[in-house]
């Protein structure tokens, strides 16, 4: 199984629906209100878990076990003890967010690994597979194409200017965003 941490906001919303079509791995999503929860199961979560609760608990109650993946994309700093009592024993731990310090020791007595994702890496740094980028895109493109996944589009906002543009990052901030938020016309 999986957990996904902030299941409704933009990276999730594509994780949730990469992982069920390219993987055989339960889906665990977290979310709190009943339109982020609905967002979540529409996208493919087999389980929804609200992220205002003690995480453990949650989990345990779903009665299916610890997860041997969990992907953080937002709180990370805040959820970190929660993430190291539940995640499996050799589990694997993806994030994206930016907490200010990291304490990974506390997964050394699981033997969980760490992984950071950002979407820059290869290009900033010439890496050896920078060509892998494309390839990951055209295999979006190619999921998007058939309808195994679809638009994570949750609002459109206009037009584009600076009481739009606070709007905006108020919601995502809030973590009261769904899906992608775009900012169009001026």
């Amino acid at each position: 199984a999986i957990l996904i941490i902030g299941g409704a906001g933009g990276v999730a919303s594509i994780a949730i629906q990469l992982v069920r079509a390219l993987t055989d791995l339960t889906v665990i999503a977290t979310a709190s209100r009943p339109e982020t929860r609905d967002w979540v199961m529409d996208l493919g979560a087999h389980h929804v878990i609200d992220h205002s609760k003690p995480l453990a608990d949650e989990i345990k109650a779903l009665g299916i076990g610890s997860p041997g993946f969990v992907f953080s994309t937002n709180g990370t700093a805040d959820n970190l003890d929660a993430i190291v009592e539940l995640i499996a024993p050799q589990g694997h731990f993806g994030l994206i967010d930016d907490p200010e310090a990291l304490n990974v020791s506390a997964f050394k007595q699981k033997s969980v690994s760490t992984h950071w994702e950002f979407m820059f890496t290869r290009s900033m740094f010439e890496t050896a597979d920078m060509d892998e980028q494309g390839k990951l895109l055209n295999n979006v493109a190619e999921l998007i194409d058939t309808g195994r996944i679809r638009t994570t589009l949750g609002e459109v906002m206009t037009p584009i200017n600076a009481e739009t543009l606070k709007e905006a990052h108020r919601k995502s901030e809030a973590g009261r965003a769904k899906g992608k938020i775009v900012l169009e016309g001026f």
